[in-house]
């Protein structure tokens, strides 16, 4: 049955791809997990990538707490630093491809609006300047030595795990200006330090952008791997359903579902589609359908 459900959903999202003239991809954690990249979700998903926090008593939000930078910077390294080398080797699954083809081919293009930290979207080929990433990004440090230098580009930044302690071995990364100490430029718990100005000048531009520079008429929303937990992605997405002649296309194997009421579109298709299936075998399917 659900694979019947599946079907006729898969369906009517090519049917919403074929009539937009533009994309907005918004995309959360699962979006990654095709590509090989661990799925944080409850704790024991999160002490099988990182098992030293297991003895530790630690789960994902009590490490990703700016907290550790201050008290204990190898421990904090010793997470992040191991993020951003896995985050440098992995390759972007087939998924962004796919979706990047159907932003090109339209004539408003597309923007993608994502909470992922890793940079996926930028490694698969898609425009910088048409990213948001609501929660900063790993490849941005900013100082936390106070002075006025603005989050920069972590070219350059090694740092080397004890993948049996997961803590970094010193030198830690230093603020090139000041000599103080770095830390990632993400929006981590209970961070009232992060430094928002790319994010925030990153929304400026999706705003031009829906404003004046995306052609007038039908566009789709293709939303992959964003939960309920922390729910900015989806809160987003349906946003952008509403306005408009849009269709949101959720994409989530284990949180589908949508909005109790949504508005009807041209044709009898509904301004919301939900796929129970991973984003890959999602987005394949649809430019099958295709």
């Amino acid at each position: 049955m659900k694979d019947e459900t599946n079907g006729r959903e898969i369906e009517l999202a090519a049917r919403a791809v074929r009539r937009a003239n533009a994309v907005v991809i918004t995309a959360g954690a699962g979006m990654g997990v095709d590509s090989g990249l661990p799925d944080f979700r409850g704790p024991e998903g999160f002490w099988r990538a990182y098992p030293a926090y297991r003895e530790l008593g630690l789960v994902f939000e009590e490490m990703a707490n700016p907290y550790w930078f201050e008290r204990d910077p190898e421990l904090a390294w010793g997470f992040y630093g191991h993020r951003l080398g896995l985050y440098r080797k992995t390759e972007p699954h087939e998924g962004f491809s796919i979706l990047k083809r159907w932003a090109d081919s339209k004539p408003g293009g597309g923007f993608v609006l994502t909470s992922n930290v890793d940079g996926q979207f930028q490694k698969a080929g898609f425009d910088p300047l048409r990213i948001v990433e609501i929660h900063g990004s790993i490849h941005l440090v900013q100082c936390l030595g106070r002075c006025d230098r603005e989050p920069f580009p972590a070219d350059g930044i090694v740092v080397e795990v004890d993948e049996t302690t997961f803590r970094a071995r010193p030198p830690l990364p230093k603020c090139p200006r000041c000599r103080g100490g770095l830390r990632p430029n993400i929006l981590m718990f209970g961070d009232g330090g992060w430094q928002d100005v790319p994010s925030r000048r990153q929304r400026a531009r999706l705003e031009a952008w829906r404003r004046g520079q995306m052609t007038p008429g039908p566009f789709v929303v293709i939303e992959c791997g964003a939960g309920t937990a922390i729910p900015s992605v989806r809160w987003f997405s349906e946003t952008q359903m509403r306005e408009k002649d849009s269709v949101l296309v959720r994409i989530n194997p284990r949180e589908a579902q949508g909005p109790a009421e949504f508005p009807w579109r041209e044709g009898n298709l509904p301004g919301f589609v939900g796929i129970g299936m991973g984003a890959l075998a999602a987005l394949r399917a649809i430019d099958a359908a295709l």
